[in-house]
């Protein structure tokens, strides 16, 4: 093996390891330097056991099964097969009247994660709190309430870099974390993973980009 040649399979193992791999199907990066997480027409790339659907639309539909939510239904969570570490994911979901969801990252196990929650807060009036749309499940309330309607498509943004935390909602920025000024530590990886809680939601236009 040529020392140059040595040098580029390094270097491809050394970013596997460090910031996931996307297969075939997400090998080309769009105009903005993302990889599409979700193809739009199958869950190749996840991984679940769940009734999590593509609809004929393109979209991922979660068809929650019947008395099943809630932490107990971790492994009906859908996962992807690869883990990253720093990262932009960009995505679109909505919720039905009530609903409620999270997106998890980083996630290694039920003891570490980080979890962002997805509910419908629309109109809520009064304190936000970790429960909200936006917020950062048991750390951190989202500053604003973004989110729309039940029924209606909202955007976030998520950016994670080390031990910093941004999430944007619908255009605005609704968190701005350090974990350091916390005194609280984050894995440093891992995968990313969308909550079945029982309740319907959807996702469309997921993707990612290291950071």
């Amino acid at each position: 093996m040529s020392s140059r040649l040595a040098v580029f399979f390094v270097a491809i193992v050394i970013a596997t390891a460090t910031t996931g791999t996307i297969d075939s199907h997400a090998a080309e990066k769009d105009s903005d330097g993302y990889l599409p997480l979700f193809n739009g027409k199958d869950l190749t790339g996840w991984e679940t056991t769940g009734t999590w659907v593509v609809e004929d639309d393109g979209v991922l539909a979660l068809k929650p099964k019947p008395g099943k939510r809630g932490i107990f239904s971790y492994r009906l969570f859908l996962w992807t097969k690869w883990t990253f570490r720093d990262f932009k994911l960009d995505f679109e979901f909505k919720l039905a009247e009530g609903g409620d969801s999270s997106v998890f990252l980083r996630s290694q196990s039920l003891g570490g994660f980080i979890e962002i929650e997805l509910t419908d807060s629309y109109g809520k009036q009064g304190p936000l709190t970790t429960d909200d749309c936006g917020a950062v499940q048991k750390v951190s309330p989202p500053s604003k309430n973004m989110a729309k309607p039940a029924g209606e498509w909202n955007r976030m943004v998520i950016a994670c870099k080390g031990n910093l935390l941004q999430v944007e909602l619908n255009g605005e920025q609704v968190i701005d974390l350090d974990y350091d000024e916390l005194g609280k530590s984050v894995p440093a990886s891992g995968k990313i993973g969308l909550q079945d809680w029982g309740h319907p939601v959807w996702f469309r236009n997921i993707r990612i980009k290291k950071l």
